[in-house]
């Protein structure tokens, strides 16, 4: 499960259901199990992958069809895609069962990562654009790909905060690690890929070392399956090539970051720029400043000088620099937590959230349910 699944999650989980009944229409798997323990009814739908596929014609057209009849046997009000390979079907069943179509977009691009022909991209969009009723999206720098400003709502996404309400110990998680109680602990957590940055995290770790060679450094985050392994394997041979073997700590995949987070002392996003980032939200609930780089939506969820700091991006001197000054100074670093803490509270609840969605969705379907 990606940020875009665990989100929907929480969605689905915190809309409320006296108003909104949520179906999940998706492949059998992680999200399903999930969204079934929590009594949110689940359809089994095939969504094959439409890129590089010889028969996408066929495909879309028979499984947009299979969506629809679902949309029609439950009575749906609305189709609500929430990925981009959920919006392609969902957007054609939604013409053929004569529904409205809400496209929630939580990326830059329709694929990953930034694609060869941006014109084709761009058009797509248009498409999607055009069949949607309401376009969603997660941060003001998602919008700003999008070619249908007039039709976007910007909702942040939000976490549970119930779950970082009591202060976690982060002293287990040390002790499993081997890292010494008192050493300066740096972290970064996400899917091993590089547009995540862990590359340049190593960067500035070996930096911050020349000034405080007590410090340790932890990247938590595992391999999506069915990726390579080639680029943890680089991480390794970067994290040995500068000397950090006895500091680095790879924890791999873990199900839960709480307590991760409670045992750092700065937190660090070294990725490239991000459609919104919501480890970075989570960091900042656990009272962790954030130091991360001037881009993406990071300027929309942390704010310079009040609840971390942002550097210009790509400058991974100014990104070790500014965690060096925060080891520093624990009064600082405490007065930058404690912000953090009160604007994850403010703006980023999954109960705000799911408000806003459903106020979006009441605009169009009316007092339907």
């Amino acid at each position: 499960m990606g940020g875009a699944e665990h989100s929907l999650l929480l969605l689905m989980q915190h809309l409320d259901h006296a108003q909104w009944l949520p179906h999940l229409a998706c492949p059998d798997g992680a999200l399903a199990r999930q969204a079934r323990a929590l009594g949110i009814p689940w359809h089994s739908i095939s969504l094959p992958q439409l890129r590089r596929s010889w028969q996408f014609a066929q495909d879309w057209r028979y499984f947009s069809q299979d969506l629809a009849r679902t949309a029609r046997e439950i009575n749906a009000v609305a189709i609500y895609a929430n990925t981009v390979r959920a919006a392609l079907y969902g957007m054609g069943a939604a013409r053929q069962a004569k529904r409205p179509f809400f496209w929630h977009m939580r990326d830059f691009w329709l694929s990953e990562t930034a694609p060869r022909f941006q014109g084709v991209d761009w058009a797509a969009k248009w498409v999607l654009c055009r069949a949607a009723a309401q376009v969603i999206v997660n941060s003001a720098a998602t919008a700003s790909h999008l070619p249908c400003a007039r039709k976007t709502a910007v909702v942040h996404n939000g976490i549970d905060l119930a779950r970082f309400a009591q202060p976690l110990d982060g002293h287990v998680f040390r002790q499993t690690y081997h890292i010494p109680a008192d050493a300066p602990l740096i972290g970064t957590v996400g899917r091993l890929r590089p547009w995540k940055g862990q590359h340049r995290f190593i960067e500035m770790a070996a930096l911050v070392r020349q000034t405080r060679p007590e410090a340790h450094f932890v990247i938590v985050g595992g391999v999506p399956l069915g990726e390579s392994e080639s680029y943890p394997a680089q991480l390794r041979q970067q994290a040995t090539a500068h000397h950090l073997d006895g500091c680095l700590h790879f924890t791999g995949h873990l199900s839960d970051v709480r307590p991760a987070l409670a045992a750092l002392d700065v937190f660090v996003h070294p990725g490239d720029p991000e459609p919104f980032g919501l480890v970075n939200v989570e960091a900042m609930a656990s009272g962790r400043p954030v130091v991360a780089f001037a881009h993406g939506a990071l300027p929309e969820i942390v704010a310079d000088g009040q609840t971390g700091r942002l550097v210009p991006p790509g400058n991974i001197v100014a990104l070790a620099e500014a965690v060096a000054t925060l080891l520093a100074d624990p009064k600082e670093r405490q007065r930058l937590g404690q912000a953090g803490q009160r604007r994850a509270q403010a703006l980023f609840s999954i109960a705000q959230t799911a408000v806003h969605v459903a106020q979006i969705l009441q605009k169009t379907v009316g007092g339907q349910t």
